[in-house]
């Protein structure tokens, strides 16, 4: 950074610093900080944005120098140019005719944990627009006042604006339900990082020292709270290696050093490296790759934390015995700083269900609801809350009688959870007697405790692509056998299924240029990469003959959309296989190769396939998807396609049937098979494999137990027949007047 511009930014601070010291409300200040700007920068105009929802921003100051523009007080996401970098959280410019005068505007996010909480509007009437100097300022000040925004008059504004609008009921909030159930407690508001007052260093070497010491000692406080034993997370750990590596990382902390050696102080550095790599990032499309951004923004802030010496990064803390969480955004060690035996329920405001605080709070049966934007700055530290995860709604100092609604909830899906744990050593068995085969669905390593907690007859889907996107590098076939032979053991007698594999898509690998398709679900993905790139198959192939050595093989290859493909795959495990027996090594007793039912395609050539196939597996989700042109991650499409259709259920029993006449294994791997419902369907239509989540397994198992095979069958033949296109309602009306347990 010039010295000249660093001189002239750090003035510009500490004027903005006096400002939003003094007593004044935050529509004052904030007008006196554009003034500054507008003033110190030569620009013409000013303008700052408050976030109030997730469809308005609201203007809370302008200035104006030597120009007069209606700048719209209301501001909706995506319109204009406040929208659209309110949507994106990435800086945009554009030029606009206004009265006779262009005037280039130029927009930039005021970010913080990962989200906007507003926008900084800058209009000059230069011809040739700001300058590059002026935008690195002004990107400096931006970071600056992503901090004022989160000040408590700023809050208490915007709760005002809120209300004026009419925008949100504060007593029952609806969000978005990661994991069910229920619970009632005071909150706890996770608080993120501080802010950060000193941005330009006065000693660059102690600012390092500084760092190196916070590095240090963080990396060491994590290892220890990785390990110890007493909230009993050690199953967890392909999530949290994978965040101590990230917190390790010596390419991280070359960038912050670097961003010293610019001037910065450690803490700002730290601050403008995960700015820097968050825009960088935050473009993808890739799911992995977004919520390796939740990891980054949390050791971020708690790096910050060590720098300006607030012991730990933890959070407020509450005396009480029941407690809820709240929060902008959190990572897995922001969980272990609490007694998770008290908290009854989280909260946070941005949220996905493969974000690993959520998988970890899932692990640990804790409710989790996400989206609910605003509520981290609404919600004060022990207010009483209750989750009710059906909804799924968030209340805010519930009434008596929502609070005895909650608690009934509670004991019931207690008393549920108590049943279905003593189901563990009875078999899913039909009233009738008709033997089910209920198998686990496995990703993450801890998933095998379900093994012994489900007593299931085997895994009937491992996802191998977990420990390849989880990597910093592509596995070796050492490191691959390594990974197999350890689920095989834990496995003991029971079948593993190894799907071959499956990524592209929504599943990219951080280390593969990936490249950008219109398409991607229908593009170059699973098993048509690893055709392509046949050395990957290959080594694959080699690791899992060397780890099921000696025992039976199963191998199954996803998205195969046509005969050929899987033959060129199953040809490809069978050269391996002969590979390993010329060089003497042990292998397996025998192999079975099968693949999965995704692609429409496929099911039209099953006549074929199953005379070379030794079992196959139905992935209702692709097959769903693909049947329908229907995107499943379009939120828009959710309600609008029904996997209990006829349609689709007819392509479903034409599998099942066909599979049965060749006598082939067939089984279904898909979400309808977690589902207790969409189970019922499936075992009405001939399948009697199934594959489940562990969460879902208890549920599936029971209602297995409590259907007569006969009788669904009949009445699955009866709907079939119908003219009615959506069996759902018909299903649950009959599950209920049945005793069917479809929880």
């Amino acid at each position: 950074m010039p010295e000249n511009k660093a001189v002239q930014t750090m003035d510009i601070l500490r004027k903005i610093r006096k400002i939003s010291n003094s007593r004044e409300d935050a529509t004052l200040k904030f007008g006196k900080i554009m003034e500054t700007i507008a003033q110190s920068l030569q620009i013409s105009v000013a303008a700052c944005y408050v976030v109030l929802d997730d469809t308005y921003l609201e203007k809370i100051a302008e200035n104006q120098q030597g120009v007069s523009i209606n700048l719209r007080k209301s501001v909706r996401f995506e319109e204009g140019v406040v929208g659209e970098v309110a949507k994106t959280n990435c800086s945009l410019s554009k030029s606009l005719e206004i009265d006779g005068q262009n005037i280039c505007f130029v927009g930039l996010p005021l970010v913080k944990w990962n989200r906007s909480n507003g926008v900084l509007l800058i209009g000059t009437t230069e011809e040739s627009g700001l300058s590059e100097e002026k935008v690195e300022t002004l990107e400096t000040l931006a970071m600056f006042l992503s901090e004022l925004l989160a000040a408590q008059e700023v809050a208490d504004w915007r709760k005002e604006q809120v209300r004026e609008k009419g925008i949100s009921d504060r007593n029952r909030m609806r969000g978005q339900c990661l994991n069910k159930g229920y619970g009632i407690g005071y909150a706890v508001v996770h608080r993120r990082g501080q802010a950060i007052t000193n941005i330009f260093a006065e000693d660059k070497e102690k600012e390092r020292a500084k760092l190196s010491a916070a590095f240090a000692q963080m990396n060491k406080d994590l290892d220890e709270k990785f390990t110890e034993t007493k909230l009993g997370l050690g199953e967890h750990i392909d999530i949290l290696d994978a965040y101590k590596m990230f917190a390790s990382d010596k390419g991280w902390y070359k960038r912050i050093d670097d961003n010293i050696s610019g001037g910065l102080t450690a803490e700002a550095s730290v601050e403008r490296t995960y700015e820097d790599m968050w825009k960088r990032l935050s473009v993808s499309q890739d799911p992995y790759l977004r919520e390796r951004l939740h990891d980054l923004r949390d050791v971020t802030d708690r790096l910050i934390g060590y720098i300006l010496d607030r012991a730990d990064g933890k959070s407020s803390r509450s005396n009480r015995d029941d407690i809820i969480i709240v929060a902008n955004t959190m990572g897995p060690a922001d969980l272990m700083d609490y007694d998770y035996k008290k908290i009854r329920g989280l909260i946070i405001e941005d949220g996905t269900p493969t974000m690993h605080v959520a998988i970890v709070a899932k692990a640990l049966n804790i409710p989790v609801i996400v989206k609910i934007k605003g509520i981290a700055s609404e919600i004060k530290n022990d207010e009483l809350l209750a989750i009710d995860g059906d909804h799924p709604f968030v209340y805010v100092a519930p009434s008596k009688e929502i609070q005895k609604k909650i608690r009934n909830k509670i004991e019931v899906m207690q008393a549920h959870l108590a049943k279905n744990a003593k189901m563990k050593n009875l078999a899913p068995k039909t009233l009738d007697g008709v033997r089910i085969g209920l198998n686990l669905n496995v990703g993450l390593s801890f998933d095998f405790d379900y093994l012994d907690s489900t007593n299931c007859d085997g895994v009937g889907l491992y996802r191998t692509e977990i420990p390849f996107m989880s990597s910093p590098v592509m596995p070796d076939v050492q490191k691959q056998y390594e990974n197999y032979k350890s689920l095989l053991d834990k496995a003991g007698d029971k079948r593993v299924i190894f799907r071959s594999l499956d990524v592209g898509s929504d599943k990219l690998l951080p280390y593969w240029n990936n490249i950008a398709e219109d398409n991607p679900a229908i593009g170059w993905r699973s098993i048509r990469i690893t055709l392509d790139r046949r050395a990957i198959l290959r080594k694959q192939m080699s690791a899992l003959l060397r780890a099921a050595a000696g025992k039976e093989l199963y191998v199954m290859f996803p998205m195969v959309a046509d005969l050929e493909e899987f033959l060129e795959a199953k040809e490809t495990l069978m050269i391996e296989y002969e590979k390993e027996k010329a060089c003497g090594a042990k292998t397996p007793k025998k192999i079975n190769v099968g693949l999965m039912i995704e692609v429409p395609s496929i099911v039209l050539q099953l006549d074929e396939v199953l005379k070379y196939a030794d079992f196959v597996s139905v992935g209702t989700n692709d097959l769903a998807q693909f049947v329908f042109a229907c995107d499943r991650g379009n939120p828009r499409l959710t309600d609008r396609y029904d996997v209990l259709s006829v349609p689709f259920l007819r392509i479903m029993k034409e599998i099942a049937e066909k599979a049965k006449a060749a006598g082939v294994y067939c089984s279904v791997c898909g979400e309808m098979a977690s589902n207790p419902l969409e189970a019922l369907a499936l075992l009405g239509i001939g399948y009697r494999n199934l594959s489940a989540s562990g969460a879902a397994f208890g549920d599936v198992k029971a209602m297995i137990r409590s259907v007569r095979m006969e009788e669904i069958t009949d009445y699955m033949q009866t709907l079939m027949n119908s003219h009615r296109m959506i069996l759902r309602p018909q299903l649950a009306a009959y599950a209920f007047d049945h005793g069917i347990e479809i929880y």
